[in-house]
């Protein structure tokens, strides 16, 4: 027991580990992969925070997986590199006891990671995608450059020469209202100044001293001049305004749990059961034709205009089954998109118990616990994982393998793999050299890789 607490203890440490530094590569990535649309849109600090949070959904999911792989190589490779496998197997304790620590932990994070893909992952990705239509939606933040004629609201355009930007005051402004489409005001004011409505619905602007030059579009000799003390604008400023929708509406497959997805797949499996039946019923009526619907009566007509009549039916009959055909492929192609991600729910926790067989016996061959050895071996596999997990998930969609087997074949070639490879391990001591990889690297850069490989 005190032996297992031991093990436990070596793979927690590393599993919280490489969980905090891959979830913040992954969210480094998307953060530099949608800046440009966050850039300038003046954003609140509590929306980029659930930003964030929504996000952790989908990252959790392909996090986790990795991570304990990361751990489990870490682990190994340790107490590998300690000696402490040797002495354990000296001692009379297999690898396979050695793995029942990990195994359960790996079981333990599975179902909670189940859990975790039917209930927190499809609300997180919901309100993600509703949350990034509302950013989308949301102009750029009014911007002015002294000089400059600012044209970011609709039907006006600012100019001010002097902007103070600590106190939204401005010096020699002059505006140009188009709103009204029969007038045509030209504003002239010596200062003012610019601020929002207490719900930011309206951009409001303070003028001082000014002008108010007003041409009628529609009698062209009405031209009037207003002088002012003090003159308000109000201007229209919601399209500056980040405005959340409320959640509900449509929801694709990633936002729903496995169990509403197979209610859905249900229904269209009976809705495709009727175009499957309506198909065979005009099948069989087309090609069982009532000789009498062509020949009666038309004893006197030419044999020429009964053979067009024959032709056109053909025709008819042709598009009919045609269109029977595409809604059945249709509803199909539904029905494999829904269980393909009914099947992923499922099939990425139970890699967590795969990458357990893949790492142990990985990490007492190499020998080596650092986060880059395990990190970079990780990666190999992992891409493999993935390339059979988009791989099956393209030949499901196409009807070429069952969703079953595009989402569970990566699962079972790596499992038949982790359980050889700790056969192997378990029966005899096996090292993995990678001095190959100095032939790879420039001879000037071979001793930092060497004292890194030594750390």
């Amino acid at each position: 027991m005190i032996l297992f607490r031991y093990i436990s203890k070596n793979h927690l440490l590393p599993f919280i580990f490489s969980t905090g530094v891959l979830i913040a590569v992954f969210l480094l990535q998307f953060l530099m992969k949608t800046a440009d649309k966050l850039v300038g849109k003046g954003l609140d600090f509590w929306v980029i925070v659930k930003l964030v949070i929504y996000n952790l959904g989908w990252i959790v999911v392909l996090v986790i997986p990795m991570a304990v792989l990361v751990a489990t190589l870490m682990a190994f490779g340790n107490m590998a590199q300690n000696n402490e496998v040797a002495i354990m197997k000296a001692s009379g304790i297999s690898l396979y006891k050695m793995l029942v620590p990990p195994l359960l932990g790996s079981m333990l994070i599975a179902t909670l990671l189940i859990l975790f893909n039917n209930t927190v992952y499809p609300e997180t990705n919901h309100a993600l995608k509703i949350l990034m239509r509302d950013i989308s939606r949301k102009k750029p933040t009014l911007s002015l450059v002294p000089g400059v004629f600012s044209n970011d609201i609709p039907k006006y355009s600012i100019l001010a020469r002097k902007i103070n930007p600590l106190t939204n005051e401005l010096g020699n402004v002059t505006i140009y209202d188009k709103s009204d489409p029969n007038f045509v005001n030209v504003v002239t004011a010596e200062s003012g100044k610019i601020y929002f409505s207490g719900g930011q619905k309206k951009l409001l602007m303070d003028l001082k001293n000014g002008e108010i030059h007003q041409y009628d579009l529609t009698k062209t000799k009405d031209y009037q001049i207003l002088y002012f003390d003090i003159h308000r604008i109000s201007m229209p400023g919601d399209q500056f305004t980040f405005q959340q929708s409320e959640t509900g509406g449509h929801r694709s497959d990633r936002e729903l749990s496995a169990q509403d997805m197979i209610k859905i797949v249900d229904s269209l499996g009976l809705v495709r059961d009727r175009y499957i039946s309506t198909f065979s019923g005009n099948l069989v009526s087309q090609h069982n034709p009532d000789s009498t619907q062509f020949y009666s009566g038309q004893t006197k007509k030419s044999a020429k205009h009964i053979y067009l009549r024959v032709e056109d039916k053909i025709k008819t009959a042709s598009r009919i089954m045609k269109s029977d055909l595409r809604r059945i492929d249709s509803k199909r192609k539904q029905i494999n998109k829904y269980w393909v991600e009914i099947h992923k729910k499922y099939s990425i926790p139970v890699a967590c118990i795969v990458f357990i067989l893949i790492g142990a016996p990985l990490g007492t061959m190499t020998r080596k616990g650092g986060f880059g050895v395990a990190a970079g071996i990780s990666l190999i596999f992992f891409i493999i994982y993935w390339a059979f997990l988009i791989g099956g998930e393209k030949l499901a969609d196409r009807n070429l393998l069952s969703p079953f087997w595009g989402m569970w074949s990566a699962n079972i070639v790596l499992g038949i793999l982790g359980i050889y490879l700790t056969v192997k391990s378990a029966r005899e001591r096996i090292t993995l050299d990678f001095n190959f990889i100095n032939k790879l690297i420039p001879k000037k850069f071979r001793e930092n890789f060497k004292t890194d490989e030594n750390s």
